[in-house]
């Protein structure tokens, strides 16, 4: 099974890339972010005919989560809980059956908070709090379990080209990180770290300031992992080069294979 996220940052601009991709790296489960798109305007055809069930979570203009499987879906739920007037399309769960049971998945977009003095960073740790404890009664149920996503989080200095340039940012804040390594000590596993320690595992690179040419990326898309899912972990790839594609999101996916 591979499992994939990517932060498309607009699924009807990046159509061909999607595609192109789905045909080169032949994904299972896929998890879409920034779709910028309402449902009904998803682009399903495309992905359909490639042999995936849809799922969409989206909203007009901004934010919009998607679900992409060559399996059944059993069941699916948008919006994270916990705040019934977040309105924003930033989660989507959903679960498939596959020849050894189920297994769930989570896509989110999680809030970037910036500028952090003002609401959006309260907004951006509240979101946080919220997803610890979705993940902590996850994990309760002992299934293979996958959080996937743009997490808008740099855990540690070595996911980052410069740390000092990003001291001050929400990304990149104890704050944040704290909160991120509360995920991973309820027992998620940081899939690519579970695999290697090696500098410069980028997954975002800005549009300014020549940061592609340069290199001065962050790693912020991640997926994070439940024990009986870690267990069968056997590779993770960045695929690095979908960024230097004409007219690439600024994100590029990362993928994992799992033995089931």
């Amino acid at each position: 099974m591979r499992i994939a996220t990517w932060n498309v940052n607009s699924v009807r601009q990046r159509l061909d890339h999607l595609v192109t991709w789905l045909k080169e790296r032949e994904p299972d489960l896929v998890c879409l972010q920034e779709i910028k798109c309402l449902d009904e305007a998803f682009p399903r055809e495309p992905l359909e005919a490639l042999g995936y069930n849809v799922v969409t979570h989206g909203q007009k203009t901004f934010n919009g989560v998607a679900l992409l499987s060559k399996y059944r879906f059993e069941e699916t739920r948008p919006q994270l809980a916990g705040d019934p007037d977040d309105l924003h399309a930033r989660f989507l769960e959903g679960v498939v059956s596959h020849k050894d049971g189920t297994f769930r998945l989570a896509c989110l977009y999680l809030p970037n908070g910036n500028p952090v003095n003002t609401e959006k960073y309260p907004y951006k740790l509240s979101w946080m709090d919220r997803l610890i404890t979705y993940a902590r009664e996850r994990i309760k149920s002992e299934e293979p379990f996958v959080l996937a996503g743009d997490f808008n989080v740099i855990p540690t200095p070595a996911d980052v080209y410069n740390p000092q340039a990003w001291l001050g940012d929400a990304l990149f804040l104890p704050q944040t990180r704290d909160k991120f390594q509360t995920l991973l000590n309820l027992g998620l596993t940081d899939a690519l770290r579970a695999t290697t320690d090696a500098p410069q595992q980028y997954t975002f690179w800005d549009y300014q300031a020549g940061a592609w040419q340069k290199n001065n990326g962050i790693r912020i898309d991640h997926l994070l992992m439940s024990p009986p899912a870690a267990d069968r972990l056997q590779a993770v790839g960045i695929d690095k080069h979908v960024r230097g594609w004409e007219k690439a999101s600024d994100h590029v996916p990362v993928w994992a294979d799992l033995d089931f």
